[in-house]
């Protein structure tokens, strides 16, 4: 394992999710979530921002974008310092500087690719621009010494998450496996519920959870929520 592993947030913008995406009567204010992992052979950038959308996609969500450029710099570094790309799907808001980074190595899960090659998906100048390299993944695979990608379908087929051990203990970079801490904080209690043995019904939980489990997370970072989940105390 890397001896000086470490992770850091960068700020991307946000978008407004209107009201009747969000199960309530409000629209909300989500954040754009992307991290930069640095590790002894390079940095990884997982996920890359709010992409170019047509002008129904920009009046439905109203982003407001922070360039990829100027969110590395404040971390201290630049597009050219990027070793590899991480995108935990490929939907828009989540791909949108990859263009950006023509010639580095893009990993995603084969099916998510396949998916948003598909059409309908993603935008098709975020997906093969010049310069496109992708490394399509089949399940897990650990990428670099200590940093593993692990499938977590849901919010798409082809969902992933980057698990990073550090010194100090596991950070899961989540994506959007879960929209929000709170839904994860959830999910964790259900499944410690079900070993429990607690008697029916109980609330299903994700069942990738069991291998997010095994690398005994320290902290859970988000692709929209500013939250991080950690464990209760023992």
């Amino acid at each position: 394992m890397a001896n000086d592993t470490s992770v850091r947030r960068l700020d991307l913008g946000y978008f407004v999710r209107p009201a009747p995406e969000t199960g309530g009567p409000e629209p909300r204010v989500e954040p754009v979530l992307a991290y930069l992992v640095r590790h002894d052979r390079g940095l990884i950038l997982f996920d890359t921002g709010i992409g170019a959308a047509d002008p129904e996609t920009e009046a439905h969500y109203r982003p407001r974008r922070r360039a990829l450029p100027e969110a590395l710099a404040a971390a201290g570094v630049a597009l050219a310092d990027v070793s590899l790309v991480v995108n935990c799907h490929l939907h828009f808001d989540h791909c949108g500087g990859n263009p950006l980074l023509g010639g580095r190595p893009i990993l995603v899960q084969d099916v998510e690719l396949a998916t948003a090659r598909g059409g309908g998906y993603t935008f098709d100048e975020l997906l093969d621009f010049p310069g496109a390299t992708y490394e399509e993944l089949a399940g897990e695979a650990e990428i670099w010494p200590g940093v593993h990608i692990i499938p977590t379908p849901g919010h798409t087929d082809g969902h992933q998450s980057l698990v990073v051990r550090q010194p100090d203990g596991t950070v899961i970079l989540a994506g959007q496996a879960h929209d929000f801490g709170s839904e994860f904080a959830s999910d964790h209690l259900a499944r410690r519920a079900a070993l429990d043995g607690v008697t029916q019904p109980l609330p299903p939980y994700r069942p990738w959870l069991d291998r997010l489990t095994d690398f005994d997370p320290r902290r859970v970072l988000f692709a929209h929520d500013c939250a991080v989940w950690e464990p209760s105390s023992d």
